[in-house]
């Protein structure tokens, strides 16, 4: 590192609170000083090149420093920076919920808009409960969850979620919730009866305590802080056929697998479903600016319609619907549109998945599995402290992962060529040889 990079990591540790991170290791391995980024690529003040292939914490779809979107952002800004959406709005905000509800799977008109992934998450299970309780219905105050489910970190969120790591700190400050298991087959096991022992249990909970139960809150394929464990589009189906036959929320909580992702615009079209709550957040701009949203059908819309301001839906961000995130967000769909991303996805799936070749086949790797533009697998005889060793190591090598337990994945950017998603297999087998 060189003297500018090595002083900005010492003035980050004196200053700056990392996420997620055990400060104290930061001792003898600082973070690592960007400088800056374009593409898939990221820069040290050295000049060395890392290859982003967690899409900075799955959020950054094009690439950095990409064109389009710097010139939108470039337009807005000398327009209209931030108003607040109480009492006013704005054409971005308009026009980005209008799409959205147009993309969306049908029935989904309604869009509020808040930060980050947490917030959609604490605004949909809210405003389930709350929807409920407008139409007398109070005792609807829990939640199923699935077993190695993520929903994010705020103490609402943390009450839906299934990883422990997160969950034990706060166990005390959180209500417990129905856990149910999950339909994706770990360790080796059949996906058939991984996926009809989880429809069997959840039906068994909404017969037993539908009553109690406001929602069901699901990653739809993909659990990702999980292990990136995948399953069937057949769970979605018939979870949204159970939870309307027992008057059960369905939110899909599609923050990390929405805007292209699993092969299609949102994981729900595989199943050809519309949950009740559609969350959304990361990729949708680009990973430029903070932006979450949460779209809602008419049904529990009209549930808050009403003279007394008390049915109204009680939750508020200063930075609801910011002018500047909103137009981030609508370049984004505007480059989905004109480069028909979906459709070049699925071909470039198809392709990484062929040059993944030489990791399927490696000693140490199992499990490797592939749902659109996310592959993951596990390693063994993974040891202590693998993820950490394992993201070092690989950066040495000149690449940014960053494994759950002993599961190393792959997230990049949409932009990144077969050369360099080449060049990514390449330095993960060195890396999985040196750790």
């Amino acid at each position: 590192m060189t003297a500018d990079g090595a002083d900005w990591a010492r003035r980050s540790l004196g200053a700056v609170w990392h996420p997620c991170t055990q400060m104290k290791l930061h001792e003898h391995a600082p973070p690592l000083a960007i400088a800056r980024a374009a593409g898939p690529w990221l820069y040290d003040f050295a000049g060395n090149r890392y290859l982003d292939a967690v899409s900075s914490w799955w959020v950054n779809l094009f690439g950095h420093a990409n064109p389009r979107i710097d010139a939108a952002l470039a337009a807005q800004v000398r327009e209209l920076s931030h108003i607040m959406l109480a009492g006013f709005t704005h054409r971005p905000a308009v026009v980005l919920a209008e799409r959205l509800a147009a993309l969306a799977p049908p029935g989904l008109g309604h869009a509020f808009f808040a930060s980050d992934g947490a917030s959609a998450t604490e605004i949909a299970l809210k405003m389930s409960f709350h929807c409920w309780s407008n139409r007398g219905q109070r005792g609807k105050a829990r939640y199923a969850r699935l077993a190695g489910g993520y929903h994010g970190e705020t103490i609402g969120a943390l009450g839906v979620t299934d990883v422990a790591l997160f969950r034990e700190a706060y166990a005390p400050l959180l209500r417990d919730q129905p856990v149910l298991p999950s339909p994706a087959a770990r360790d080796g096991a059949n996906p058939q009866a991984a996926l009809d022992a989880a429809l069997a249990a959840l039906q068994a909970l909404l017969d037993e305590r539908a009553g109690e139960i406001a929602a069901l809150i699901i990653e739809p394929l993909v659990q990702g802080a999980g292990g990136m464990a995948m399953y069937a589009p057949r769970y979605l189906a018939r979870a949204r056929e159970l939870t309307a036959q027992h008057d059960v929320h369905l939110i899909a909580d599609e923050i990390m697998t929405g805007f292209g992702r699993t092969g299609t615009m949102f994981a729900c079209e595989q199943a050809a479903i519309s949950p009740d709550f559609l969350c959304l957040s990361k990729g949708i701009t680009g990973g430029y600016l903070p932006l979450s949203c949460v779209l809602t059908t008419d049904s529990v819309f009209e549930a808050f319609y009403a003279d007394d301001a008390a049915q109204g839906f009680l939750h508020s961000h200063s930075y609801t619907g910011n002018a500047l995130a909103c137009a981030a967000a609508l370049a984004v769909l505007d480059i989905f549109d004109e480069d028909r991303v979906i459709a070049a996805n699925r071909e470039r799936a198809s392709r990484w998945r062929a040059l993944a070749g030489p990791l399927v086949d490696h000693p140490r790797v199992r499990g490797f599995r592939q749902c659109g533009m996310i592959a993951a697998f596990e390693v063994d005889d993974a040891g202590p402290a693998f993820a950490r060793r394992f993201a070092s190591a690989a950066q040495e090598r000149g690449v940014v992962l960053r494994p759950i337990g002993d599961t190393v994945y792959f997230m990049p950017p949409y932009i990144v060529t077969d050369d360099e998603f080449a060049l990514l297999v390449e330095r993960t087998l060195l890396t999985l040889d040196a750790v």
